[in-house]
């Protein structure tokens, strides 16, 4: 049981737009199958499910006739801001906004809803960004045009207007509040936004170093510093595919199963997050849905579980 029970809002997003594999779109689904709710009932909490955010099929966008890049960002800005109004309607009302995806596009809303609740009393939100990759890239510097590779960037203001506006004011984020940790699939431009931008950065060669405890502690007081409260934005591909084989985009040498806990309980400790994505669930990769049971056990860690 924890000690800070809390009234949780789930909100899925059923988005593959922003991937060129399909299969993400499941992953609410595969996320509630594995008793996400009761998890987080059992420790305590109120849980309302808010159901899913409408999100359009590719092949409907296809059968549209526009150019399907085009179609699709126009789509994704579209859940997004419907995303965001959702999440600051949560964040407005004392809830917890748990958002459960779905490609990782979502964060452009998930975040900017947050961020926009915070600004109207003056705040700002300081985000934690777990996961193998940066998602920095714009429409202009990405290779394959995939939008769950751009979210961090319209966050912080680049890339396309509309995608990047969703916050009020905008941009939702300041660079100096955002942190990576488990960072070790770059692109060369993003590499050129993080040192450009001072964003403050730590690789999985940073948690092979120095340890995820200590990474963790620089990563937490970083993203607090001049921030009202802390936002999660996990991506299940930054555990290792060995433990988490179900995610979009592989990626070796991630963090193991303790790590990937022992990072969500340190987050539970500080008393600030208030809100989290958990993203890039792939139930067509998995097996037996193991990786979306990893995932509601991670929320339950970040959310109080302990084992004393």
């Amino acid at each position: 049981m924890t000690s800070n029970n809390r009234h949780i809002r789930l909100i899925g997003v059923p988005l593959d737009l922003g991937a060129s594999r399909r299969g993400v779109d499941m992953g609410p689904s595969a996320l509630r199958i594995a008793q996400l709710a009761a998890r987080l009932v059992a420790l305590g909490h109120e849980v309302r499910d808010d159901g899913n955010v409408a999100v359009p099929q590719r092949e409907t966008l296809r059968a549209a006739g526009d150019r399907l890049a085009g179609a699709e960002l126009v789509a994704i800005t579209a859940v997004c801001a419907d995303l965001a109004a959702r999440t600051h309607a949560a964040v407005a009302a004392g809830e917890f906004p748990l958002v459960l995806g779905g490609d990782h596009s979502l964060a452009a809303g998930s975040v900017a809803g947050v961020a926009t609740a915070l600004a109207r009393k003056g705040e700002r939100l300081g985000v934690l960004w777990l996961d193998a990759h940066g998602d920095l890239n714009t429409p202009a510097t990405s290779a394959t045009g995939n939008v769950h590779g751009m979210p961090a960037a319209h966050l912080l203001g680049l890339g396309d207007p509309a995608l990047a506006a969703l916050a009020t004011p905008s941009p939702a984020l300041r660079p100096e509040h955002l942190v990576y940790v488990g960072l070790r699939d770059l692109d060369p431009p993003e590499r050129t936004h993080i040192r450009d931008l001072g964003i403050r950065a730590f690789t999985m060669r940073d948690i092979d170093e120095r340890g995820l405890p200590a990474v963790m502690q620089d990563a937490i007081a970083h993203a607090s510093r001049g921030t009202a409260g802390l936002y999660l934005s996990c991506d299940a591909d930054w555990v290792d595919p060995s433990e988490a084989p179900g995610v979009g985009t592989r990626v070796p040498g991630g963090a193991t199963f303790r790590e990937a806990h022992l990072a969500m309980e340190m987050l539970a400790d500080t008393g600030r997050l208030i809100g989290m994505d958990l993203v890039e669930i792939n139930p067509v990769r998995d097996r037996e849905n193991r990786t979306a049971e990893l995932a509601v056990a991670l929320i339950a860690s970040a959310l109080g579980e302990r084992t004393l």
